[in-house]
């Protein structure tokens, strides 16, 4: 090996077990997860050593190569529902301990969530999973699905859509507001007990920072791991504010930093509990909530999607 190939371990298995989360996501399958990234590292290894040494961000490649071989799979004729026959991690439940339970929660709302993805297509699953699920920076979505940048916005929003339609129950505005305030103000008190009771059990949180801000690069399952991370994301400062505010009609949250608006966060309900959370992070998605207040503005926003960039 020659000196330039060496990297940490840590730094290795952290981007293996990346590409692992990315692939198992976009096939829904262990699996075939662990097929593609063994592939990945095999046409990685082929390459000339001096194409490879040419290459200065080893990780953008190994996740490219990655995504376009889960495509050309997704695009296969007659390929079954996703994940049906991943049976990875049934072991866990019979340890009996917290950890185990943990896991066992997690891997059964990835199996939920990942089977409602598997109405969309190819690209449509691609760009959702690696643009709102894993936060990839837009400039490589487009390499990886191999569409315009608008093309990939438009497969993310249209993915983003089915899946909450799948997630969330036809709620009363008032009981939707009503449930809004109190996630706010149990976030607001630092009050993780509250929160977690606020939260379906097998609650999901989804963090776009779109590789411009250091957010979550996966999804977080469970009441107890969701609240943490709420509460982790929106602890006090002197110079922060949680508000709430009209996201497409529905109450949501805001943070703001000093005056700039630095998250927005969306809530689906079912069964009068939040079932998932959708955080924007990234700033080119909040642009337009940045922006100065027009004439006539009612105090409402529109979403990010409905701007062209972000979630609804």
């Amino acid at each position: 090996m020659d000196d330039a190939d060496a990297v940490p371990v840590a730094e290795l298995l952290d981007e293996r077990q990346h590409l692992l989360e990315v692939t198992r996501w976009m096939l829904g399958s262990s699996r075939e997860a662990e097929s593609v990234v063994g592939e990945t590292y095999r046409r990685w290894y082929g390459l000339p050593d001096a194409e490879r040494e040419r290459i200065t961000a080893p990780r953008y490649w190994l996740a490219k190569t990655a995504g376009r071989i889960c495509l050309g799979l997704l695009a296969r004729p007659h390929r079954g529902a996703t994940g049906q026959k991943d049976q990875r991690g049934e072991h866990r439940t019979k340890t009996g301990d917290v950890e185990g339970a943990q896991a066992s929660l997690a891997e059964e709302v990835s199996r939920v969530l990942l089977h409602a993805l598997d109405s969309l297509s190819p690209a449509e699953r691609g760009a959702f999973v690696l643009n709102d699920v894993f936060g990839i920076a837009s400039d490589t979505v487009v390499d990886i699905v191999g569409r315009p940048e608008s093309d990939c916005v438009e497969l993310a929003d249209r993915a983003l859509h089915s899946l909450r339609r799948q997630r969330s129950r036809a709620t009363p505005p008032d009981e939707h507001d009503l449930l809004a305030l109190a996630v706010r103000q149990a976030c607001v008190n630092e009050d993780a007990a509250l929160l977690e009771s606020l939260l379906c059990p097998d609650a999901t949180a989804f963090f776009d920072g779109g590789g411009k801000v250091r957010a979550l690069s996966r999804p977080v399952h469970g009441s107890r791991q969701v609240a943490h991370s709420l509460l982790t994301l929106l602890a006090r400062h002197p110079r922060t504010t949680l508000t709430t505010h009209s996201i497409n009609g529905r109450t949501g949250l805001i943070t703001r930093y000093d005056e700039q608006v630095a998250a927005v966060i969306s809530l689906d309900i079912a069964d009068h509990r939040v079932a998932q959370v959708w955080v924007v992070l990234n700033p080119d998605k909040l642009r337009s909530w940045n922006q100065p207040p027009t004439p006539g503005d009612a105090g409402s926003h529109r979403s990010p999607s409905q701007q062209g960039d972000g979630w609804p």
